[in-house]
């Protein structure tokens, strides 16, 4: 996908660029598909202020995505390619033989009018979804899931994939773009080929308003506030952190501070951790 980039006619306009969005074949999606979001503002059902940063936006609607791939057996066809507020990745209408339509997240290559199918006999295919154990080692996959019936949860966003290395036992080995090799079971699904939008990081917003669009607020830095606010505010003019590190808002260190529990159980499913 080509990324276009402006000429600085307004100061908002220097340095912008946007997704041209060729592979988009309709802009008007399927309304039995679709549902309400409400905006949270960051706040949770106390009203109390969970997530920083947070209101505004233009309004959206959740369209519903299919991540479990349950549909075994049953073939369907690429109807159409779609822009999702709510995600980086495009998705794609499927329309499956016995009536049924449902979304899928879209793979890079798919195209419409391609045929897709969901089971342990599916071909090696883009778009094609089938449990670990039956995907060759080598195979690119993204949409993976941890737990077989829970759906996908891993490699979901623009340009994102994994690998699989090998198999043992149960399990299968895969790894992950991070470069982490994890075991995960083989009755677990996953899909054919690499998530599609992957030009999507290098688009320039070119101005604070096309975030505040986004549903994002301004984000201030710590050193700039009051010692009652944050751990690194207050002092005379521009004051150093004066800490051993430096911390959160909250007064927790931040910057590589490792906070993944020591005995969590899923550390037996990590082969090898990610690169640091």
């Amino acid at each position: 996908m080509a990324i276009r980039k402006y000429k600085p006619t307004t100061n908002g306009r220097r340095g912008m660029s946007t997704l041209m969005n060729e592979e988009l074949t309709t802009s008007t999606p399927t309304k039995s598909l679709l549902k309400k979001s409400r905006k949270t503002g960051g706040r949770n059902n106390q009203g109390k202020l969970t997530v920083r940063h947070i209101g505004g936006g233009a309004k959206r609607k959740y369209r519903v995505i299919d991540f479990k791939r349950n549909k075994i057996g049953v073939t369907g066809r690429v109807a159409t390619i779609e822009y999702d507020p709510n995600r980086n990745a495009n998705i794609a209408l499927i329309n499956y033989l016995d009536g049924e339509k449902r979304y899928i997240i879209a793979p890079k290559g798919l195209k419409v009018g391609m045929i897709i199918e969901q089971g342990e006999d599916a071909d090696i295919k883009v778009g094609n979804a089938l449990p670990l154990k039956n995907i060759p080692v080598g195979t690119v996959i993204h949409c993976i899931e941890l737990n077989p019936g829970s759906g996908a949860s891993l490699c979901r966003s623009a340009g994102t994939s994994a690998q699989i290395l090998g198999r043992e036992d149960k399990y299968v080995l895969v790894r992950l773009q991070s470069g982490e090799t994890r075991k995960i079971l083989g009755n677990c699904m996953a899909t054919i080929g690499v998530v599609g939008n992957e030009d999507f990081e290098l688009v320039n917003l070119g101005k604070a308003g096309r975030k505040r669009h986004m549903g994002i607020r301004p984000t201030n830095r710590g050193s700039v506030m009051n010692p009652n606010d944050h751990p690194h505010g207050g002092g005379e003019g521009r004051a150093p952190v004066g800490r051993k590190s430096p911390m959160t808002p909250w007064g927790k260190p931040a910057l590589g501070y490792k906070t993944r529990k020591n005995k969590k159980a899923s550390d037996k499913l990590i082969v090898s951790r990610r690169k640091k």
